[in-house]
């Protein structure tokens, strides 16, 4: 399961979650942020661009959908 923010509901059924994360550079230790963006299932087109969401990864559903929306935690 992650946790990420909604940047774009344009499609139908799908929406682009984008999900980062901390981490330490492993020579210079400097504090780094990563940030991944997933294609997610949206079943009932609930989510809206901006909202904070939960995901799981899930069966492949289309050439790039391998996740699928789990609930909206924030509008």
């Amino acid at each position: 399961m992650r946790e990420g923010f909604v940047t774009s509901d344009k499609m139908n059924k799908t929406i682009v979650v984008e999900v980062s994360r901390l981490l330490r550079h492993p020579q210079f230790g400097k504090v780094i942020r990563k940030k991944v963006k997933y294609s997610v299932h949206d079943e009932k087109n609930q989510a809206k661009a901006g909202d904070k969401v939960r995901i799981v990864q899930t069966r492949p559903i289309s050439k790039t959908k391998r996740w699928q929306l789990v609930e909206v935690l924030a509008q």
